[in-house]
């Protein structure tokens, strides 16, 4: 009976350094997306101070997957993080647990990875520069994702509410194929840039419509509660609006449900989510001189095709 036990694969952050492969990592998202829904469900315990999250998908044909993970803010002051956990992951056919994956790994590369394909399919092919607004270890994921992934990126931007921050930041990355550039005008650099993408813990906006030139792609990350927002109404007004999920963003999320709240959009002005976005027929950019806006909300599903694709990567 004991040679039919499975033992599931263990898989930490540091077990991956370096052998991250983009591409793969959003293509696995967007054949995900391909298969049928996924069925979700999240949980919250805890108080506000110490709080337990567990994210649970079931997706056909690739599997089960529940991410729990705990928030416990003062963490930072005693030198310890701030979210700690795992994501488990159950095979399809017999429910055997398969793989046990850090968790900060598996939301580091599904964040990247997630607006990475938003932007694959709603940016300007010829787009050229890459603002990044926020300087942490989502920017330096987003920095090196984007430039694989979409290689006809030739300059990337870096601006933070720390200056001396973005220059850590870009002074620490290595092999980018892009020309590298702490800006400190961000009105100035929002006009420049093609592409803006936004990973900061704003609760008031830090990106205003109008600075937006024709034609850029906006890629939101940061906001992940419902107080909190990176975008004013007059962006995301002015802008063909997409998100990753509807059921993680909508009514979830302030970035949304700031401005349904004020009037500036109805649920109904939100075009399509991934599942609409990744096939043939769907509605994408019209036209070269459209602002496109992309909200990254994340979910268990997303958490789940980015879990089975570091399985399978670790295991090969």
């Amino acid at each position: 009976m004991t040679d039919a036990i499975r033992r599931p694969v263990v898989i930490s952050s540091s077990d991956a350094v370096g052998r991250i492969d983009w591409g793969g990592a959003v293509e696995a998202l967007r054949a995900g997306h391909l298969l049928p829904p996924a069925q979700i469900r999240d949980v919250f315990l805890g108080p506000a101070q110490g709080t337990m999250m567990s994210r649970s998908a079931y997706i056909e044909g690739l599997g089960y997957g529940a991410k729990s993970f705990t928030v416990f803010d003062a963490n930072a002051a005693r030198g310890l993080p701030t979210v700690q956990g795992a994501m488990l992951v159950f095979d399809p056919h017999d429910g055997a647990l398969a793989a046990v994956i850090d968790s900060a790994l598996v939301t580091g590369v599904k964040t990247a990875a997630d607006s990475v394909l938003g932007a694959s399919l709603l940016a300007r092919p010829d787009s050229r520069h890459l603002l990044v607004v926020g300087a942490g270890t989502v920017a330096a994921s987003l920095i090196r994702a984007y430039t694989t992934v979409l290689p006809g990126i030739e300059r990337v931007s870096v601006w933070a509410r720390r200056p001396e921050q973005a220059q850590a930041l870009v002074a620490g990355l290595a092999g980018i194929g892009a020309e590298l550039a702490v800006v400190t005008d961000l009105p100035d650099a929002v006009g420049r840039a093609d592409i803006v993408s936004t990973a900061t813990m704003a609760r008031e906006p830090v990106i205003l419509g109008d600075w937006l030139r024709p034609g850029t792609h906006v890629d939101l990350i940061g906001a992940f509660k419902s107080d909190m927002r990176e975008a004013d109404d007059a962006l995301i007004a002015r802008a063909a609006l997409f998100v990753d999920s509807r059921a993680t963003t909508l009514g979830h999320i302030g970035e949304l449900m700031l401005p349904i709240a004020s009037g500036a959009i109805t649920p109904g002005d939100v075009l399509g989510d991934l599942y609409d976005l990744v096939r043939p027929d769907a509605r994408k950019r019209f036209t070269d001189d459209e602002i496109t806006v992309f909200k990254n909300g994340g979910g268990a599903h997303l958490d789940l095709m980015i879990a089975v694709y570091i399985a399978r990567m670790m295991a090969g």
